[in-house]
C-alpha cells in the first residue's frame, strides 16, 4: 500500500540513530535489496509470527512480509516555519506522511548537546507543535483567503465550508493541533486538499538510554502525562541500542541480544505495531508453493479491497 510513517524531532534526540537503525538494518536486506530507497526513505518488514507458521505448513520457496516505509523529515526546529534551520525544505516529505512518529529525547548525556540547554521533552514537544501549527494555520488562512470570496456571493457549499475552515483556525490560534478539532467527515473535507500536518495521526517515540529501557524515567513519565489528554500513544525505544541490532544479521544474534538487555523484542517492533494500530491496518496473507506473503489493508475492508492490493484487476473483477 505504499505506507510512509515520517520520523520528526529536534536536533540530537536521536532521530537519525533511529533512522539509521532502519534504513541500515542487514536483517531487511534480503528481503529488501534496496533498504534504504532514497537517502532519507527506509524500508523495514512488519514483524508477523504467523508468517513462520505457515512457512512451516507450507513450506514455500521464498516468504515476503509486508513493509512498512519511514522517511527522515529534516529541518524542524524552532523557527523553522519563518525559515530558520532548513526552513520549509521539510515540507515536501512531511505532506505525503500517512503517521507521524515525533522522537522526543529522554535521556541525559552531557556529551550530546541538547538545542535548549537541558533535556526538556515537554518543552520539546511543544517546540514542534508549534512549528508544525503555525505551517497548518498559514494553509488554513490563504484558504480562507480564496473560500470567503465565492461565500460573500451567497453559495451556501462555500459558506459551509467557510464555517468548518474558521474553526480550523481558531484551534490552531489557540495552540492546539488540527487533530483535536472534532468534525464530521463531510465538513473535514474542507481540509483535505491542505494536508494539515498536525491533522495527521502520531506517536511519540520515547528515546531513553540503556539504563531505562525496561523501566523508563522521569522524562518519559512527563512525556505520557502531557500526551494522555490526546490519547497518543508513547513507545519507548533505546535509539543506541536498536542501531547496534540493526548490524546483527541472525534472529538467533538478534535474540541473545535484546536478552542480555532483558527485552523480548526491539523497539522498532513495538514502534511498527504501533503505527499499524494508529493507522487502522492489519495483515492477511496468501499462500503457496512458490511464496507465502503478508499484505498490508485497512481494517474493514471487503474482500474485493483487499484483493486489489495484490492487483488492481481483482478488485475490478
Amino acid at each position: 500500500m505504499g505506507l510512509k510513517c515520517g520520523i520528526v524531532g529536534l536536533p540530537n534526540v536521536g532521530k537519525s540513530t533511529l533512522f539509521n537503525a532502519i534504513s541500515n538494518n542487514k536483517a531487511e536486506a534480503a528481503n529488501f535489496p534496496f533498504c534504504t530507497i532514497e537517502p532519507n526513505v527506509g524500508v523495514i518488514s512488519v514483524p508477523d509470527e504467523r508468517l513462520k507458521i505457515l512457512e512451516g505448513l507450507v513450506n514455500p520457496q521464498k516468504v515476503i512480509p509486508t513493509s512498512f516505509e519511514f522517511v527522515d523529515i529534516a529541518g524542524l526546529v524552532k523557527g523553522a516555519s519563518k525559515g530558520e534551520g532548513l526552513g520549509n525544505q521539510f515540507l515536501a516529505n512531511i505532506r505525503e506522511v500517512d503517521a507521524i512518529a515525533h522522537v522526543v529525547r529522554c535521556f541525559e548525556n552531557d556529551n550530546i548537546i541538547h538545542v535548549a540547554g537541558k533535556v526538556d521533552p515537554v518543552g520539546d514537544k511543544e517546540v514542534i507543535d508549534v512549528e508544525l501549527q503555525l505551517r497548518d494555520l498559514d494553509s488554513v488562512e490563504k484558504k480562507i483567503a480564496k473560500v470567503e470570496r465565492t461565500a460573500k456571493s451567497g453559495d451556501a457549499k462555500a459558506k459551509k465550508e467557510l464555517a468548518t475552515l474558521i474553526a480550523y483556525k481558531e484551534t490552531l490560534q489557540a495552540g492546539k493541533n488540527a487533530r483535536s478539532l472534532q468534525v464530521d467527515a463531510e465538513d473535514k473535507k474542507a481540509i483535505e486538499d491542505l494536508q494539515l500536518l498536525t491533522d495527521k495521526p502520531v506517536i511519540y517515540v520515547a528515546n531513553v538510554d540503556e539504563a531505562a529501557v525496561i523501566t523508563g524515567n522521569k522524562h518519559v513519565e512527563a512525556l505520557r502525562a502531557l500526551v494522555k489528554e490526546e490519547g497518543a500513544e508513547v513507545v519507548m525505544v533505546c535509539a543506541a541500542i536498536e542501531a547496534q541490532i540493526a548490524e546483527l544479521e541472525s534472529e538467533e544474534d538478534r535474540s541473545v541480544f535484546l536478552q542480555e538487555y532483558g527485552l523480548k523484542e526491539s523497539g522498532l517492533n513495538r514502534l511498527i505495531r504501533a503505527a499499524y494500530t494508529l493507522l487502522n491496518l492489519i495483515t492477511y496473507f496468501t499462500a503457496g508453493e512458490k511464496e507465502v506473503r503478508a499484505w498490508t489493508i485497512h481494517k474493514g475492508w471487503k474482500a474485493p479491497q483487499a484483493a486489489g492490493v495484490i492487483h488492481t484487476d481483482f478488485e475490478k473483477g
